[in-house]
């Protein structure tokens, strides 16, 4: 074992989502992982695959099973972290709760992701991705202006949920160096997706910002923040926010600033991004890369997973792994002294091999 939380203690109660990954996370960063599973397969969807598995030990128990309870809570009393990502209150009612497990180890740091969070009026009300960035307002501001469109699940699970449950699980692990005591981390994706739209609700706060779809700085309406499609059924990605940025962009696809509409106000972005839609579409992705390869017009091909694994920043940085269809994911962010590693699944075993050696560590 290796990384920043060597010799930190996780029990996952295993659930779809953010909490594996999450829980993934803590064991790429060296946290010794067991991850608590069911007698069978979940219904109606997969397991979560060697991606998400990695680095973690596995048991099998039946939670409902009084001996097999009895087995969970005996990891518990020695854990540092317990994660769980059910619907509020069904911990409690497998006698897994956080007033039981903190009862029984008081230095525990209980942390929870669900998407509605533990309490108001939408608690107990199913929901996915969509739903929470769609109720916390991000949703309405993403897409053309015609429709919402949700970014994959990228902002509620990960974005606001895993990522923020594991800020405040290694937030309460630092607490409990001064305090000695555990206590309950409620991560919320709705609570985590209103966090990132900090900037945007501040642009909204003096005007620059308009709840209007598909008429903002960042949404893809401005012709120098957006895509646009090239001669081989590709794209580039365009970001020449800055002036400087922008002067670099018109000299790479040879206009001139003074044949072009004027690009602060927005009536004219319409005729802007025409005109630099037409001259992208003369060229192939890759041909527009190599004329931007080096000059600062944050300018970029748009790639799949495959090319990115490929990509030479990326490949120098090991980023990405694998190739086709079997690309990974390496750990970050990065330690200069306590490298995190991505492990395989570490398998199956029981809980009094797990005792064993958590006990004697």
């Amino acid at each position: 074992m290796s990384g920043t939380l060597q010799g930190l203690k996780v029990v996952e109660l295993s659930a779809m989502g953010p909490a594996p990954h999450a829980a993934m996370m803590l064991a790429d960063m060296g946290a010794e992982v067991v991850r608590v599973v069911g007698p069978a397969p979940p219904v109606g969807g997969y397991d979560v695959g060697t991606h998400l598995q990695r680095g973690r030990t596995t048991v099998r128990a039946n939670l409902k099973d009084p001996a097999h309870l009895a087995g969970v809570l005996s990891l518990v009393a020695e854990a540092d972290v317990l994660l769980e990502g059910f619907r509020p209150g069904t911990a409690e009612r497998l006698g897994l709760g956080p007033e039981a497990c903190l009862a029984l180890n008081p230095r525990l740091v209980y942390g929870r992701m669900t998407g509605w969070g533990q309490d108001g009026p939408l608690a107990q009300r199913a929901g996915h991705d969509i739903n929470y960035i769609a109720l916390s307002g991000a949703l309405h501001a993403m897409g053309p202006a015609a429709a919402p469109l949700p970014p994959m699940n990228l902002v509620g699970d990960f974005g606001g949920g895993s990522m923020f449950v594991v800020t405040g699980i290694l937030a309460a692990l630092w607490e409990r160096e001064r305090s000695g005591q555990g206590q309950v981390v409620d991560a919320a994706m709705v609570d985590g997706v209103s966090v990132l739209s900090q900037i945007i609700l501040e642009l909204r706060s003096v005007n620059l910002w308009s709840d209007t779809r598909g008429a903002n700085l960042l949404d893809g309406t401005a012709p120098f923040y957006r895509t646009y499609a090239t001669s081989d059924g590709g794209h580039v990605a365009v970001g020449a926010l800055e002036p400087q940025f922008y002067a670099l962009l018109l000299e790479g696809l040879g206009l001139a600033v003074e044949d072009l509409p004027e690009r602060a106000d927005p009536l004219q972005w319409p005729m802007l991004a025409e005109t630099f839609a037409a001259v992208f579409a003369a060229r192939t992705r890759d041909d527009w890369a190599e004329t931007f390869d080096g000059v600062d017009a944050c300018v970029t091909p748009v790639l799949t997973y495959a090319e990115a694994a490929e990509n030479s920043h990326m490949a120098a940085r090991a980023t990405l792994s694998g190739s086709g269809r079997h690309v990974v994911a390496a750990p970050a962010p990065r330690f200069s002294r306590t490298a995190s590693v991505a492990r395989q699944p570490l398998g199956e075993t029981n809980f009094d091999t797990i005792m064993s050696s958590w006990r004697t560590s």
